[in-house]
């Protein structure tokens, strides 16, 4: 079968990254977590000294060409985030650093800066990349579009119970809040907001099983394949 490229964009905790990793995991290709790249320069940000005060925004953009952003496979076939050559897979998944990603991904330079560096990761194809505006922004042409949603009270609970498996107490309602304004902040901001492409298939996992998601998205990705 051909090779092709898999867009799957949706809301914050719709299990984007799991679907995503699944998926390239049964077709043999390369998977691209976009959130975690973001989630990378956020950690960045918070780390450099250069990145604090008032300006700080405007200090990270003069930096971007100091970060450098891949994912080192592990022993398992898992795959880890690098930050400079650091691994800082545990550290992007703090909930600080989902706040501050939040923000930085709407700085159009951030974006214009991972968009280049996620279109040349796909150039060959054979790729799964999940995350906001990948079918609309960063491959418009790609093969496959997913658009991921489920009821924000499904996301909240699927979030709260991972970061309850991580050693972390976090309290429901602000678990709820950070999804919400998040929400918020990825649709209504003014580069790359996030939106369904108009030839994206909806994938609705409110109440699929991780199972029941992953055979309907192989069969979408079968149809397309041939």
């Amino acid at each position: 079968m051909r090779k092709i490229i898999v867009a799957i964009d949706g809301y914050s905790s719709c299990g984007k990254s799991t679907i995503a990793r699944q998926l390239a995991r049964y077709a043999g290709y390369r998977y691209v977590d976009t959130g975690a790249m973001y989630r990378a320069v956020a950690l960045f940000m918070l780390e450099d000294e250069r990145c604090q005060g008032a300006d700080g925004i405007e200090r990270l953009v003069e930096l971007l060409p100091d970060i450098h952003i891949d994912f080192a496979v592990q022993a398992d076939g898992s795959q880890h985030t690098t930050l400079n050559g650091r691994d800082v897979e545990q550290q992007i998944r703090h909930l600080e650093v989902g706040n501050k990603a939040s923000i930085v991904s709407s700085v159009k330079a951030v974006r214009q800066y991972l968009v280049k560096m996620q279109q040349e990761m796909g150039r060959e194809k054979g790729i799964v990349m999940d995350g906001r505006d990948i079918g609309t922004v960063v491959f418009p042409k790609a093969e496959l579009k997913l658009f991921l949603t489920a009821d924000s009270q499904v996301r909240a609970t699927r979030r709260y119970n991972e970061l309850l498996a991580k050693g972390e107490k976090p309290v429901m309602e602000d678990v709820l809040n950070d999804l919400q304004t998040r929400d918020w902040r990825d649709t209504h901001r003014e580069e790359s907001p996030l939106v369904q492409a108009a030839d994206a298939i909806v994938v609705d996992n409110s109440h699929l099983s991780e199972e029941e998601q992953l055979q309907k998205v192989i069969e979408l990705f079968e149809q397309r394949c041939k």
